[in-house]
């Protein structure tokens, strides 16, 4: 019994080894691939369609005055009263007086020239009525003939018209040198920088301060190449002036309220620069200073940024720069079969939002505006809405209206 148990053992191990080769033998059947199985991407979309869009371009520049002078008294004298608006920074109008010059010596040369045109006047009359008695004096003697300049003492009475007419111009001369004894305002302006003070001797050609008109004032804004065929720029006075959007390069960025201020492109400098290549256009901006506005007032020298309105592009797609994927592509959505199509694309214009394109698509394309990780070309896809936008609560829980 022992011999048939013995025996038995290894016969059951082969056995059982039998059975689990030809059960673990059966080969797996590999599930067919589903349609329903393959993961579709979940995306937004928009729907192009041409449209035409208003260039603008960026730059920046330094407010400059666009009317600067070198105030000189032109006579000379000793400064005995320098006027408030003659001060560092101060406004004044024009014709306003700035500072006076000592007129003493001035007035006494009126006075002197007054009667040397008194003397020549009086001198004058006598030559005249010694002329009209000449003549009288020849008619009497019974001469026939007409008499001769000499005789009617012409060249004398000519003499005396000249001295009378120099005289007068003396004075007036004179009359001009005292009323620049007191230095007036040539413009509306703001003083730069006061050179002299009180007491000080000047000469007819002394510099006394530099100042600058207040109307108007330039800011100088460089051009890169690229961008001038976006722009029309005035090449002369008769030109139609180019519309700009200046804000504070300086402003703080916690400050609520950006302030704009208009200028418009007059002309531009006839040469490149030899560095950048640039092309430097002028703009001016109108009452700078806020003289009769309620803006802030600029500063020579600020730093600004500015808009430039550029041309208008007729039909054209304007795409968001958060829509590219890569270097120049989009994706755009087949709208029948529901798939990703990836495109190139060329822009003819772009900033730091969106770019411009022109050629590359076609009215009606749907444009994949969320941001896909991976999603290859053909990839399924199902069209999302965007959630509503909150709507603002106002203090006591009424809603607001959008944009509030």
């Amino acid at each position: 019994m022992k011999i048939l148990f013995r025996a038995a053992i290894p016969v059951a191990i082969l056995v059982i080894g039998f059975i689990l080769w030809k059960i673990l033998g059966i080969p797996v059947e590999t599930p067919k691939p589903s349609h329903h199985a393959i993961q579709r991407i979940k995306t937004e979309k928009t729907v192009l369609n041409p449209t035409s869009y208003q260039i603008t371009l960026e730059t920046q520049g330094e407010i400059k005055s666009q009317q600067a002078t070198t105030i000189t008294p032109l006579v000379s004298g000793t400064v005995i009263k320098v006027h408030p608006g003659f001060e560092d920074g101060a406004f004044f109008k024009e014709g306003e007086i700035l500072l006076e010059l000592d007129p003493a010596d001035l007035s006494t040369a009126v006075l002197a020239t007054e009667s040397r045109l008194a003397r020549a006047e009086a001198a004058l009359i006598q030559e005249q009525a010694r002329a009209k008695q000449a003549r009288l004096n020849w008619q009497d003697i019974g001469y026939e003939e007409e008499p001769s300049q000499l005789v009617l003492r012409v060249p004398q009475l000519r003499e005396a018209e000249a001295n009378v007419s120099a005289a007068k111009a003396d004075l007036d001369q004179a009359s001009r040198n005292l009323e620049r004894a007191k230095v007036k305002a040539p413009f509306d302006g703001r003083v730069q920088q006061r050179l002299i003070g009180l007491g000080q001797a000047v000469g007819a050609t002394t510099q006394l301060g530099e100042v600058f008109g207040t109307a108007t004032a330039e800011i100088r804004l460089p051009l890169a190449p690229s961008q001038l065929p976006f722009v029309d720029l005035p090449t002369d006075e008769n030109d139609k002036p180019v519309e700009v959007v200046l804000t504070d390069a300086l402003r703080d960025p916690t400050l609520p309220t950006e302030h704009q201020w208009k200028a418009t492109i007059v002309r531009t400098e006839g040469t490149l620069d030899p560095d950048s290549r640039e092309l430097f256009a002028i703009a001016r901006i109108d009452d700078p200073f806020s003289l009769n506005s309620q803006l802030p007032e600029l500063h020579i020298g600020q730093p600004m940024r500015a808009a430039v309105k550029g041309i208008i592009l007729d039909d054209v797609y304007v795409i968001p720069r958060t829509a590219m994927r890569g270097l120049n592509r989009i994706y755009l959505i087949d709208r029948d079969a529901l798939e990703i199509v990836k495109t190139d694309i060329l822009p003819v214009w772009s900033n730091s939002e969106i770019l411009i394109i022109r050629n590359e698509l076609s009215p009606g394309d749907w444009l994949a505006t969320s941001r896909l990780p991976y999603a290859p070309n053909g990839a399924p896809v199902d069209i999302i809405t965007p959630p509503p936008a909150e709507q603002a609560v106002g203090p006591t829980g009424e809603a607001l209206p959008e944009g509030s």
